[in-house]
This record gives structure tokens, C-alpha cells and sequence, in this order.
């Protein structure tokens, strides 16, 4: 099978590559105000991104972009972060990967969305050469709309990556 190859690949579910994650935020992982840094946040997300990207391609991935990402509510030290992952839609050496985030006071017994995000992974091999992805199959109505926006966001992305490179010129 070739490099650019998918016809050989199974379509998995969307199924297949959900995966969540957990993280109680510890004061290493805050600034001053007891919040924990954006970046933190962000490495949460990337790494629960990951995580559904590699159980979709069964391959090593790398991220390409993260789309835009705004932080809704407050999290604070002694929260509990759950992120949660799957792959929205693979294109040829790329998937679309959708992670949303909730802070959890169990003392409370309350949970709020934290943030939304769509990453985009490439699959790779061991030189770092792109691989192909197997397709994805969509199964439910919400599974649907988040392949069909998957596309949409796509051209939106190229779009900007083609107006980025036309100023840079």
C-alpha cells in the first residue's frame, strides 16, 4: 500500500476513538490566583486529542493546529478537569479531533463546561513521514453534524492558511 493509500484502510467508528481523561488541578499547576494556567489547560486538551487521534489511526501523531479557544468558567485548585475526545472526521493524513472540557467540584457535587476545541492531528510513521488514516464512520445525529462541520471548518482553515501566506508574500 502506498503512502497516500486509504482504499486498504478500514472506516472505523467514531466510537473507536473516544477517550477521556482526568486531572485534578494541583497548585503546580496554577498561577497566583489559584486558577490553573491556560497552558496547562492547553496541554490537557492536546493530550487528550492525541489520545483519540492515536486509537483512531493506530499510528503516532503530531498536532497541526488547534483551533480558536476561549476558557468559559473559572477552574480552581482542587477541581477536577474531565476531558473528553474523538475523532470528528479523517481526511488523508489527518483527522479532525474534538475535546471538551468540564471542571467537576465534587465537594459541590457540581460540573461546568469549561472549553471547547477542535485540534487537527497528522499521522505519521517512524521518519515523520505522513501515513494515511482510515475513514471515519459516523454513527449518531450529534456524531453527523460533527463530521459534516468537521468539512466546513476544513476550508475554513485552508482558507486562512492560504490569506496568512498571501500577506506573508
Amino acid at each position: 500500500m502506498s503512502d497516500h493509500d486509504t482504499t486498504k484502510l478500514n472506516p472505523r467508528p467514531v466510537r473507536d476513538s473516544i477517550s477521556e481523561m482526568a486531572e485534578i488541578v494541583l497548585p503546580n499547576d496554577a498561577n497566583p490566583l489559584n486558577a490553573p494556567l491556560g497552558g496547562r489547560l492547553m496541554h490537557w486538551i492536546d493530550l487528550a486529542g492525541a489520545m483519540a487521534a492515536h486509537r483512531h489511526s493506530r499510528q503516532w501523531v503530531v498536532t497541526a493546529s488547534i483551533d480558536h479557544l476561549d476558557f468559559l468558567v473559572p477552574v480552581r485548585v482542587g477541581d477536577l478537569c474531565i476531558l473528553r475526545s474523538s475523532v470528528n472526521r479523517a481526511f488523508r493524513t489527518s483527522m479532525e479531533v474534538g475535546v471538551k472540557v468540564w471542571v467537576e467540584n465534587y465537594r459541590a457535587e457540581e460540573k461546568r463546561h469549561v472549553s471547547s476545541a477542535y485540534l487537527t492531528f497528522v499521522a505519521i510513521d517512524s521518519a515523520g513521514n505522513r501515513v494515511p488514516v482510515p475513514p471515519v464512520i459516523p454513527e449518531t445525529e450529534d456524531e453527523k453534524r460533527r463530521y459534516e462541520g468537521a468539512a466546513r471548518r476544513r476550508e475554513i482553515r485552508r482558507a486562512e492558511s492560504a490569506r496568512r501566506k498571501q500577506a506573508r508574500s
